[in-house]
């Protein structure tokens, strides 16, 4: 039997960061962090755009060089098999116990597969599974991709010399993060098409949000910027078709032509090599909820109070593996991506640490304001608050600057008050619309021209 006062499981960024954090605030306490991979996922080049928001990177190394500064952590390369919370006991995949103080899982989530018994269906969630799409590929002339998100998003505008046949839900592109505007903001790059014009600014609208307006639905993961140094080429020439309001009804074994052929809700039946399946993630809970920690009916969440307190006495849930359960801030909410699993990661740690302690704290500024920042086809993409005007019962007004290929900006606006922008492009406003919706200004008197490009509207704001 080993034992530590911290157990962290999972070598993701929400579990690296917790046993980190753990380092940091107890440096004098043992901590062990058990990784099903030999490599780990480490947060490095933070670069703060603001007070909240921040861009990184996310590189995989080996875990002891990951934590060489740090001599409390040791890094076990195992699985957890069984949980006895009445004891405080994990039992590992070796045979090995390893009994806790307090134990924190960040075990992450797995792709929902469409057909997962397939194999020519792939999902695409870590490192291991790009460089498995990146071979087949390479013998591939047609790729069907199903999901409407970052990773289907990027999987479509970064691969080259393949026809792809992108199949969504929704009535428009990226809907996870964007709206029908962005959407089609976008629509130039899916089509490969370059313009170096100057554009001047080509829209600049007010309008309001009408009752029963359809909305955007709201291993260790990928981190941001994936794709950078993998080149994603097949054996035809770049064609990208979009399948819109269908989803994949049936799977088929395929013949002289093609591998497999996939049937639509549409009626079209598409044949192809390979498919890839980017349809959401289910989270990574067992053996916790087998050994009774409450489950979330939503999204199969292990359920976290506040403090990332699972229902199980001294064990905590961080990242994709956890559902937030508690009364959260007006202007922020949960998604599956990298910068919340490192938020969480880090404010966990700080919980088990206090709680071990006896010490009273209180939950982190970071889940005041829903922030994320990423790239979608190559364009930087910053996404605030309500950005999509979720919770706000389709009662908000929209400010909205365009410039062909450039920016895209989007003011969510409620009573006169910001509550959420989705910024693309450079547009330096990210500092100005994150101060605007934590203050809750009321901005009814600049009307139009808090998004008119010729006036420096952030001097207002100084």
């Amino acid at each position: 039997m080993v034992e530590a006062t911290f157990v962290v499981i999972g070598g993701g960024i929400a579990g690296v960061s917790c046993a980190e954090g753990i380092a940091f605030l107890a440096p004098e306490e043992p901590v062990i962090l058990i990784s099903a991979s030999p490599t780990v996922k480490k947060v490095t080049n933070v670069r703060n755009l603001t007070k909240m928001l921040s861009r990184f990177d996310v590189e995989e190394q080996p875990g002891r060089k990951v934590f060489e500064s740090c001599p409390n952590v040791t890094v076990v390369h195992d699985t957890v098999t069984h949980l006895d919370h009445e004891n405080n006991n994990l039992t590992l995949s070796s045979g090995t116990v390893v009994k806790y103080g307090k134990l924190c899982v960040c075990t992450g989530a797995r792709p929902k597969l469409i057909a997962p018994d397939n194999p020519h269906v792939l999902g695409i969630r870590d490192t291991d599974s790009v460089v498995e799409f990146q071979r087949r590929l390479s013998s591939s002339r047609r790729v069907v991709v199903v999901g409407n998100g970052g990773i289907a998003t990027e999987l479509v505008h970064e691969t080259s010399n393949v026809q792809i046949v992108w199949v969504i839900k929704d009535k428009h592109i990226s809907a996870t993060f964007v709206d029908p505007g962005a959407a089609e903001f976008f629509q130039e790059k899916l089509n490969k098409k370059k313009d170096d014009d100057d554009s001047p600014v080509v829209k600049r609208m007010k309008f309001s949000v009408d009752r029963g307006a359809t909305s955007a639905s709201s291993g260790a993961a990928l981190g941001p910027d994936w794709h950078a140094n993998v080149r994603l080429s097949g054996l035809s020439t770049d064609d990208v078709t979009v399948e819109k309001c269908c989803e994949v009804s049936h799977v088929h074994e395929g013949d002289d032509e093609w591998p497999v052929y996939v049937e639509l809700t549409n009626g079209k039946r598409v044949g192809c090599d390979l498919i890839v399946s980017a349809t959401g993630v289910q989270p990574n809970v067992e053996p916790f909820g087998a050994a009774g920690a409450r489950i979330a009916d939503v999204d199969g969440g292990l359920i976290v109070d506040w403090a990332m307190r699972t229902t199980l006495p001294n064990i905590y849930a961080a990242g994709d593996v956890c559902s937030a359960d508690w009364q959260k801030a007006p202007h922020w909410f949960q998604m599956r991506l990298w910068t919340q699993a490192r938020h969480m990661g880090t404010y966990a740690a700080k919980a088990m640490v206090y709680d071990n302690q006896s010490e009273p704290f209180l939950q982190d500024f970071a889940f005041e304001l829903f922030t994320h920042v990423t790239k979608l086809f190559g364009m930087k993409v910053v996404l605030l608050g309500l950005f999509n005007g979720q919770t706000l019962n389709d009662e908000y007004e929209i400010l909205l600057r365009m410039t062909r290929g450039q920016e895209y900006v989007k003011l969510i606006l409620k009573n006169g008050r910001l509550q959420g922008a989705v910024l693309i492009g450079d547009t330096d406003l990210e500092e100005m619309c994150e101060n605007l919706i934590l203050n809750q200004l009321d901005l009814t008197p600049f009307g139009e021209d808090l998004l008119n490009p010729d006036i420096d509207i952030e001097d207002y704001f100084d």
